[in-house]
């Protein structure tokens, strides 16, 4: 393992690993090729999948080698319609499994199947979406397999030895460490929804299917499921795919005063979150929670109000188009990668954009 505070200075230093590192066990110089484990439920492609599948494409041409897809399920129909999808999205090959107790995640099938899966055709690389599911799914298959995994990766690259380097926060995002798995294989990471780009679609692509029959006998796995009761509680955030957040931090000084960023919110028809600490405080619930421990974002827009910026925060907006911060202090770190920086009181600007952009908005409307 690698680590500093600057993920590029650890990919420059990696070299100094070759002193250090072992000869590849022979039994795994046989693997080959960038695998993306597809996330799939109800018939739908969640999206951190294509995130996934434009970074390993990178990866694997990178490696000169193919990028594979696995799409799981019951349902040949979704099953199809996820291959083709895939392959739009870079995939070069696709691993269909279909069998009828794979109708609903259990870890206990997934994990068996996707780990006769590697074995059999031995990726050199697996990356998994790190969502609910994709979490419990990784750290099943990397203990099954014995091999390392990286969690809630924010970068991951090929360094000069061909190994995956994945770099993630750590020390409670305070530092950024870049980990290698150099004597196992596969490589596995997980990627949060957002972190990565969604690659451009390129319509008709096609690959090759390969077909996978796996063992799984329905009598002998102990969970079942007896029903699926859909969340609907439309009270809860959708930070990640929402395209104008609007977010709080300490700055405002009061949660009565974080009532400012609601109302901005409103009035832009945007999504409203905030730091760590507002969490810790209780003026706003887990999931509106934006940084590393709580959502990525990569809106359109972003506006921070009395958001100090640090590096956990940081790596949680910087995928967004445009961000504009307010802070009172000239020297706060939002300033190093926003956009558009405003030295003022939040709670004294908020009422006054607000108040403009309403303005702006029925203008608009009345024109139109």
């Amino acid at each position: 393992m690698a680590d500093t505070a600057k993920p590029a200075a650890a990919k420059a230093n990696a070299g100094s690993r070759a002193g250090t590192k072992k000869e590849l066990p022979d039994h795994f110089k046989a693997y080959r090729h960038v695998w993306v484990a597809v996330e799939i439920e109800h018939g739908q492609v969640h999206s951190v999948s294509f995130e996934l599948l434009g970074e390993g494409r990178k990866l694997a041409d990178k490696r000169g080698v193919e990028l594979g897809a696995v799409v799981m399920g019951d349902d040949r129909a979704a099953l199809d319609a996820a291959a083709a999808q895939c392959f739009e999205y870079g995939a070069d090959v696709v691993y269909v499994v279909e069998d009828p107790a794979l109708a609903h995640y259990r870890n206990e099938t997934s994990t068996s199947v996707l780990t006769h899966l590697v074995e059999t055709y031995k990726p050199e690389i697996l990356l998994l979406g790190a969502t609910n599911l994709g979490r419990d799914l990784a750290g099943a298959v990397a203990t099954t397999l014995r091999t390392g995994l990286t969690a809630d990766c924010t970068e991951l690259a090929i360094d000069e030895e061909g190994s995956l380097a994945a770099t993630r926060p750590t020390f409670g995002g305070s530092l950024l460490c870049t980990i290698f798995t150099l004597n196992f294989r596969p490589q596995m990471a997980t990627v949060r929804p957002r972190v990565m780009p969604m690659p451009a679609r390129q319509e008709g692509r096609t690959g090759r299917i390969v077909e996978y029959a796996p063992a799984i006998v329905e009598a002998d796995i102990v969970t079942k499921v007896l029903d699926f009761l859909a969340d609907r509680d439309s009270d809860k955030a959708n930070l990640p795919y929402a395209d104008i957040v609007v977010a709080g931090g300490l700055g405002l000084r009061s949660a009565e005063n974080f009532q400012l960023v609601r109302k901005l919110a409103e009035v832009l028809g945007a999504e409203y979150g905030g730091s760590r600490p507002l969490v810790q405080k209780g003026w706003i619930t887990a999931d509106r929670q934006i940084g590393q421990t709580g959502k990525t974002i990569r809106p359109r827009l972003y506006i921070a109000a009395g958001i100090s910026g640090a590096i956990q925060h940081r790596v949680g907006v910087e995928g967004a188009d445009v961000i504009v911060a307010i802070n009172t202090d000239p020297a706060a770190p939002i300033f190093e990668f926003a956009h558009l920086g405003i030295v003022a009181d939040a709670v004294t600007l908020l009422p006054a954009l607000t108040e403009a952009l309403a303005a702006r908005l029925r203008v608009n409307r009345l024109a139109s």
